[in-house]
């Protein structure tokens, strides 16, 4: 079968998948109240590809009472070992309809479909991985204190948890908060990325399937402003796990003080990658490339600015270049693609706004190409700044987009100086053959994650966040557990240990 055929193969598999999208509410699909929707546009052509209802302030009160009311009710008693159960049959489900979700998600976001199907592969295994966790991990300590006393503490989830996720990685991400939420025992609330509904949508129907008991998950789509904030604010929401842009995350906090909520914050990231001049030239490079395009470049551990150090700078530059013009650019349901379109027009005019803002700010822009038949959609070619500095705009703020800054350095202090310059702080990546210096690089770099001769290969057993403006919290592993559960001690008294007795005569 040749690439074309197998790529309308794939969007027959996606197509045959899409329909407009309800909310998912108490176990049911059900129309906004207010009886709004908004259109979802395919990143490839620009084209409308269905409505999605659009949830607001009424919708997310009534997901609100069904998820209370589940977790006081028949989630909230049931034992844990039933509980895991639903949530290992979700992964088998999801397993079940691979074929489907993985070019479902390439269609809706211009993700390619090599990446969709990593993705989906592990959004199953998140579930597993947290079923496994709680039953294994999720235990408490025993303090003894000589035979007057013991101590202990227990897990206890905390209520209705309200999960806002973002359009760069829609399912897996989805999954990556879900999964923890349910199998601790909390009752879920999604506000998926309004650019990225179908997958969410999908997800909701696996869990129907599932036998779920109602308002455990709840799904509202919709927009920030309306639905999102409707979430953050609402009484009976005690838990809001964000991943998403700074400012937004800051917003959110802001919005949710009063009511003292607890928050998990995944934020920005300006990620450097720092190149030492012994190091593995070519493994450095691929790591590079893949960092900052895979994923349309739309990734939030992208290594954004390069350094190099400036004895290997040239050569490193000029093989950059070389993989710059290589690197396929195509459509997204083509399994040879390497690079897609941004999701929305609107991103794709954001990202291009820096482009002009690094040519004013004196970068050199080198770019590959986008082929003339794809010129509908929102591609931006794998794109390399030259020149660039500290100082810069473009070397300040995240781009989100398969733009790399590439700068020289010196020496080991001043890398690290430039390193630190910027507001956030999430990831990180060194590579060197001086294990020595690489460990001292990587524990300088203020950032939540660093991966030392490593692209970005995720544990799901680490703590997965950011430092400074990147975030606030950890997720993944038994770090999950802090965010998702309420720890409480227990203190029992093993003899008749002396009481005062204030007022006896």
């Amino acid at each position: 079968m040749s690439d074309m055929h197998v790529a309308a193969s794939e969007k027959q598999k996606a197509l045959a998948n899409v329909h407009n999208v309800q909310l998912y509410i108490d176990g049911r699909f059900v129309n906004a109240e207010s009886n709004q929707e908004f259109d979802n546009t395919n990143p490839f052509t620009n084209e409308k590809i269905n409505s999605v209802a659009s949830g607001g302030k009424e919708d997310i009160h009534k997901a609100a009472l069904a998820a209370k009311r589940a977790f006081k009710g028949e989630w909230g008693n049931m034992k844990q070992k039933e509980r895991l159960a639903f949530v290992y049959k979700i992964a088998d489900l999801i397993d079940e309809h691979v074929e489907e979700l993985a070019p479902l998600e390439s269609y809706d976001t211009g993700l390619p479909l090599s990446i969709t199907k990593k993705m989906v592969s592990r959004a199953s295994q998140n579930f597993r991985f947290y079923a496994e966790m709680v039953s294994s991990r999720m235990v408490g300590d025993a303090y003894q204190v000589d035979d007057e006393f013991l101590n202990y503490t227990i897990h206890k989830p905390v209520g209705v948890a309200g999960l806002i996720t973002p359009w760069n990685a829609p399912f897996m991400l989805e999954t990556w908060k879900i999964a923890p939420a349910l199998a601790t025992g909390n009752t879920v609330i999604l506000k998926p990325a309004e650019w990225s509904p179908l997958t969410a949508n999908k997800l909701a129907e696996i869990i129907d399937k599932s036998g779920l008991p109602d308002g455990v998950f709840n799904v509202v789509h919709g927009f920030g402003e309306t639905a999102g904030a409707s979430l953050v604010a609402h009484e009976d929401v005690e838990l809001i796990s964000f991943t998403g842009e700074t400012t937004t995350g800051s917003e959110i906090m802001k919005n949710g003080a009063d009511a003292l909520k607890r928050f998990s914050m995944e934020l920005g990231g300006k990620s450097p990658i720092i190149v030492f001049d012994d190091a593995d030239l070519t493994r450095a490079l691929d790591a590079c490339t893949w960092g900052i395009f895979s994923f349309n470049g739309e990734r939030c551990t992208a290594n954004s600015r390069l350094y190099i150090h400036e004895d290997v700078a040239d050569r490193f530059i000029a093989a950059l270049k070389e993989r710059v013009d290589n690197i396929r650019v195509g459509d997204p349901l083509d399994e040879r693609t390497q690079v897609g379109p941004l999701i929305h027009k609107e991103h794709f005019e954001n990202v291009n706004s820096y482009l002009e803002i690094a040519k004013e700010e004196g970068c050199e822009v080198y770019q590959g190409r986008v082929p003339e038949e794809y010129k509908r959609g929102n591609y931006v070619p794998p794109t390399i700044l030259l020149n660039a500095d500290n100082s810069m705009r473009v070397v300040q703020e995240e781009i989100f987009g398969p733009v790399l800054a590439v700068m020289t350095f010196r020496d080991e202090e001043e890398v690290i100086e430039l390193a630190n310059d910027v507001r956030y702080g999430l990831a990180g990546y060194v590579w060197t053959k001086d294990i020595q210096r690489g460990h001292r690089v990587s524990q300088a770099v203020n950032a939540g994650m660093l991966w030392l001769n490593s692209q970005n290969v995720r544990d799901l057993r680490t703590p997965f966040g950011g430092s400074k403006h990147s975030g606030i919290g950890r997720e993944g592993g038994y770090y999950a557990f802090e965010f998702y559960t309420e720890m409480q001690v227990v203190h029992v008294a093993l003899g008749d240990h002396n009481i005062p007795q204030f007022g006896k005569k």
